[in-house]
């Protein structure tokens, strides 16, 4: 799949929820110059379990939280999320999951 500038808003967020799929992950995590494994995986599959739920990404706190909740409280750190998702591990897990940028994420 070639992303389309169409499929995305000016912050590089996918317009059309329905359009995500694994190989389109893998190309925005190579944009955010990042290689998936399944470490990654297992968080994106969290945040995206999370959107199915309550219909939002989440913040850093609320992330954090469902992480632990999964995956266990060594990866539920926002520590082990950075190294995962560097700079905002909430706004580039959600960009690379196909989700909406959390609200309150500047």
């Amino acid at each position: 799949m070639t992303l389309s500038a169409k499929q995305f808003d000016e912050e590089g967020y996918l317009l059309n929820l329905s359009d995500w799929s694994e190989a389109l992950a893998e190309e925005i995590a190579t944009q955010e110059g990042l290689v998936l494994t399944t470490e990654h995986w297992a968080v994106l599959t969290v945040l995206r379990n999370f959107y199915q739920q309550f219909e939002v990404s989440p913040a850093m706190r609320p992330f954090v939280k469902a992480v632990a909740k999964e995956l266990g409280a060594e990866k539920g750190k926002s520590i082990y999320l950075m190294k995962l998702f560097p700079g905002s591990p909430p706004k580039l897990a959600a960009k690379i999951a196909g989700l909406p940028k959390p609200a309150n994420c500047l």
